[in-house]
């Protein structure tokens, strides 16, 4: 019964989300306009946590820059959700004006020596339109990500709908090994992204770093992993060139992950999400309650 009633929501879920995406862009930017206007003064979503953190990262801003920085996220979380559910029926043409790429000759060169390329990706910009990183792309090299399942099984479902448009690889967290193993295997050239922000389980907490000022629990998976099969390692620093529209830079960090000291490349990546976020601020996910784990605190699961 329970199987019926999530299939059930997701069905009407994604017949209301396809018939919105129909409507064009510039009726899109509208409803977002409305709904910064609900999300920020009559709901107050997450407000006490985007204040926290901005008070915590910002130390040296005044009250004024970080209340306008906070104005300015919430305006781009809006169009954030509105441009997602328009992605549902964008076409390819219109998707690859709004997301752009640059330094795939870069990579090239990079398979020319390794069958594996991994990007460290955050939650900055618009990081759902990444995916349509397939389409610019030989059919040859796999474009694949890693993802965590939704709570909501009709959410989880509609998003992994939106994701599969690009023909790309959707792994989940927990199967990520045994997947990009298999490319190893069978020398699939394959391009993977990892979004490496989140806050980690405790039981995954084996490094801490000074990000944005503050004491920071890390993931060090991407590492570790791209050592196991010796990829090669890209930051994708990503652009808000205007409204609706990205670009996405590929910077290589290491063309041998195994000649890497432990711990490196997960220092690099913050240490370059950290300047990409300090010089556009308002783009990166400030409702997360990224430092909600304190070292000090005893493990809670």
């Amino acid at each position: 019964m329970k199987a019926f009633i999530n299939k059930l929501q997701f069905y009407l879920l994604y017949g209301i989300v396809f018939i919105c995406s129909l409507q064009p862009m510039w009726l899109h930017y509208i409803y977002s306009d409305i709904l910064y206007f609900i999300i920020r003064y009559i709901v107050g979503y997450r407000k006490r946590i985007v204040r926290k953190n901005l008070r915590s990262s910002f130390p040296e801003k005044t009250d004024r820059e970080r209340k306008e920085i906070e104005k300015r996220f919430y305006a781009f979380f809006c169009d954030y959700i509105v441009e997602n559910i328009k992605l549902l029926t964008m076409r390819k043409k219109n998707i690859m004006k709004r997301m752009t790429f640059e330094g795939l000759e870069e990579i090239d060169k990079s398979f020319r020596e390794h069958d594996l390329v991994f990007i460290y990706l955050g939650h900055y910009c618009n990081w759902e339109y990444v995916a349509s990183l397939q389409w610019w792309v030989p059919k040859e090299i796999h474009c694949a990500q890693l993802y965590s399942n939704l709570k909501s099984y009709a959410f989880d479902q509609l998003f992994l709908k939106i994701r599969s448009r690009y023909g790309g690889d959707n792994i989940k967290k927990n199967e990520s090994i045994r997947h990009i193993v298999t490319y190893k295997e069978h020398h699939e050239k394959a391009i993977i992204g990892f979004i490496s922000d989140q806050t980690p389980r405790w039981i995954n907490i084996h490094k801490w770093l000074n990000f944005l000022h503050q004491d920071t629990p890390v993931f060090t998976g991407t590492e570790r992993i791209a050592k196991k099969v010796n990829a090669a390692v890209y930051y994708g620093e990503m652009t808000r060139t205007r409204r609706g529209y990205y670009h996405c830079t590929f910077k290589l960090m290491t063309n041998d992950a195994c000649s890497t000291k432990d711990e490196e490349l997960t220092t690099q990546y913050m240490h370059l999400l950290e300047e990409n976020i300090q010089r556009e601020p308002a783009y990166w996910l400030w409702t997360h309650n990224r430092w909600k784990r304190q070292r000090q605190q005893k493990p809670e699961e």
